[in-house]
Formats: C-alpha cells, structure tokens, sequence
C-alpha cells in the first residue's frame, strides 16, 4: 500500500465537503479509497458466532469467507465468524478492488495473501496471514493470475 498523507484546510467558502485526491495515476488503490469515501462499499459486515451473538467485523479484517451448508464463513486472524448471506451476496458487498473469489466456495481478501504458489501442475496454493492456506479452482486461475500479478509481481 502506498504512503498516504492526511490534511485539512478550512474553505469558509464551501457548503459542503470536497475531497481531492493527488496521485500520480488512478490505480485500483485511489479507486478503492475514491468508492471507501463515496460511500459505495460498506466498510463492515455483520456476523454471528456460534452462540448466536452478533457484531460487525471491519471488512480489512477478512481473511476468507467459505460457503458451507446454508452459512458462510467469515474467517479472521481472531477466529471464525458465520453469515446467513449466499457467498454472491456477500461477494457482492464486498470491496471488490480487495476481495477475489479463488473458487465456487470461497473468497479471499487479496491485502492477506502472504505468499502464492502456481504449481507445474497449474494449481495455485494461497497462504494468507494467520497461517490459513487455500487452494484456488483452475477455473479461477486465470482472474487470480491477474490479479495477483497486476499487484506487485510474483512473491
């Protein structure tokens, strides 16, 4: 992630707030942050544990979400989580410049992928942050190739 600077400087002449971006091009990052502060993405999600309790969840904090039964679940660094959305539901809501579906039952939040592997046999290892590993469908291979490769080259 590139270094961001924060400043505010008054405009008696404003109404309203106006925010400018400066970036030297408009890449997926300034988009996401353009979306995050249009109010186009929420940036949490609510879950429930087990026991019923719910809470919401900054959406950074998503390591995976895996379809399984009728629930999903929202894996984190600090434990698992379930959601009564469909996996499009929530692949939906989502930041799309952050999260990828790696296969018909799982995303995955890009800013945690550690490390990835394509094999020779075209497979493609993932591990994310909290030592959670994943294995992505050949079918998705090809958008994750680019996605992957688009955020900085191969690790």
């Amino acid at each position: 992630m590139a270094k961001i600077t924060i400043r505010f400087e008054p405009d008696p002449a404003l109404d309203h707030i106006d925010v400018l971006i400066r970036a030297r091009e408009q890449d997926a990052e300034v988009t996401a942050l353009m979306e995050r502060l249009s109010g186009q993405t929420p940036d949490t999600i609510t879950v429930f544990d087990g026991a019923g309790n719910f809470r919401t969840l900054p959406q950074e904090s998503i390591l995976s979400a895996f379809a399984e039964g009728k629930l999903v679940t929202i894996v984190t660094e600090n434990g698992s989580w379930y959601t009564r959305r469909t996996l499009q539901n929530l692949e939906e809501t989502l930041d799309k410049s952050r999260f990828l579906r790696v296969s018909r039952h799982e995303i995955v939040n890009l800013d945690k992928v550690l490390r990835y592997d394509f094999t020779l046999a075209g497979t493609l290892r993932l591990e994310l942050a909290g030592g959670l590993e994943t294995w992505a469908s050949r079918r998705c291979i090809p958008a994750i190739r680019k996605r992957l490769l688009g955020k900085g080259g191969a690790r």
